[in-house]
């Protein structure tokens, strides 16, 4: 009997090759706005930028709001991830969606939304809104640093949550039944068993509420404003460069904050990888 010949298969080649040009174009396209701004990048303006006081004021606010926003972002993920991921019950679909709402609406929209919230809306006995209520008591949110966190952390808070909850959705929850069939209560089984196995889930998603509250810039220019020394960060930084016309000092802000980005990636893709 003559041996079977074996079916030769069809080459691989066309399949790699269509998603490797795919790759190639969209990559070439990142590293282009990158070494664009690198060009237009003046001398000039790079001592003119680190020298400006006001900017200065921008690079320290941004660290400090980013720094709470990402604090209080994990605070908040790490309760309502565990929720999602280890609990069924009747309000959970919507729960979900509406935690979505900050991701999928335009930042504009979410800067309204808080500038609507706090003082257009009376909620307080003798016509006060929020933000009346809150100054006859001698705090102040809206364009203030307060009004810059809220702007940050409505939006950075959405996407820790998510990867909080991506985080406990891969821990296996046989630990902690066991735990409780030996006699430990819920709370002792998350913060014994799953909350350590969680924790370089939770740093990566402080890390990604603070690289994303970096990017803000709708709802803190609608929110806060961009008053310079008192609410202005690096995101509107940018934004009052091109509105004097200065091209070169929005690029040289805007390849901090890429650097800053890029820095910070690196930092979520070591800590979900290890």
């Amino acid at each position: 009997m003559p041996p079977l010949k074996r079916k030769k298969l069809p080459s691989d080649f066309p399949f790699l090759a269509g998603i490797g040009t795919f790759a190639f174009i969209y990559i070439t396209l990142i590293v282009a706005l990158v070494l664009a701004n690198v060009y237009i990048i003046k001398p000039s303006d790079i001592s003119r930028i680190w020298s400006d006081p006001d900017l200065r004021s921008s690079v320290i606010l941004t660290l400090l709001t980013c720094s709470i926003t990402a604090i209080l972002s994990v605070i908040v993920a790490v309760p309502i991830g565990y929720l999602l991921s280890r609990y069924r019950f009747r309000a959970r679909t919507a729960m979900d969606a509406i935690l979505d709402i900050p991701i999928v609406l335009p930042p504009l929209v979410v800067g309204l939304s808080l500038l609507i919230l706090f003082n257009a809306i009376d909620i307080f006995p003798g016509g006060q809104s929020l933000e009346k209520w809150l100054n006859s008591h001698g705090m102040h949110v809206s364009f203030s640093v307060p009004a810059v966190i809220l702007a940050q952390f409505s939006v950075a808070a959405a996407f820790a949550i998510r990867m909080v909850k991506n985080t406990f959705d891969q821990i296996d929850p046989r630990s902690e039944q066991v735990a409780l069939t030996l006699g430990a209560n819920h709370s002792k089984a998350f913060w014994l068993i799953a909350l350590p196995q969680a924790g370089q889930g939770i740093l990566a998603s402080g890390v990604l509420a603070w690289a994303r509250a970096l990017g803000e810039f709708g709802p803190i220019l609608v929110f806060a404003g961009a008053t310079p020394q008192r609410t202005q960060v690096l995101a509107t930084s940018v934004f009052l460069e091109i509105n004097i016309g200065s091209l070169s000092g929005a690029a040289t802000i805007s390849l901090l904050m890429i650097v800053l980005a890029i820095s910070l990636i690196s930092i979520i893709r070591y800590l979900t990888k290890s």
